[in-house]
């Protein structure tokens, strides 16, 4: 387990250090351009766990007048199941709560039980379901959690 975790807001410039770590966490893998293109808009910031400055994950949200989404969360694989999503959840939904947020959506691959089993712990729900999401035969379900 990771002892020591910073997790702190990663605008534009962390771009490419946040293509990084989705490059070894996704399928589908996003550039730097995109993240740098997402987090120049209106509402979307990333939160960048690090551990002696080695990046090692970050989940990417955005609010919206008083709803949130999670766009993306990744941590590398080498440092999965330590309690890092756990912390950058956390983080976000106080973020979130802090900014006026209702409601927090995000979509998640239906095959991705270890992400399911994150944000059920954390209460999030059910609200739909998208087919082919991910690409042809691969859905993701909606799920939504209220904010307090």
């Amino acid at each position: 387990m990771i002892s020591e975790i910073d997790i702190d807001l990663a605008g534009p410039a962390y771009a490419f250090t946040l293509a990084a770590i989705h490059k070894e966490s996704a399928a589908d893998p996003w550039n730097g351009a995109a993240f740098a293109t997402l987090l120049a808009q209106p509402g979307v910031m990333a939160l960048l766990a690090r551990a002696g400055g080695d990046p090692l994950g970050f989940i990417l949200i955005r609010l919206a007048a008083d709803e949130g989404e999670i766009l993306h969360f990744a941590v590398r694989p080498a440092h999965r199941r330590q309690h890092l999503g756990q912390a950058l959840l956390d983080q976000a939904l106080r973020i979130m709560i802090s900014r006026g947020a209702g409601r927090l959506f995000l979509e998640v691959e239906e095959t991705n039980q270890a992400a399911q089993g994150l944000y059920e712990q954390a209460g999030f729900k059910k609200a739909g379901f998208r087919p082919d999401y991910y690409g042809p035969g691969r859905p993701a379900l909606l799920l939504a959690k209220n904010l307090e």
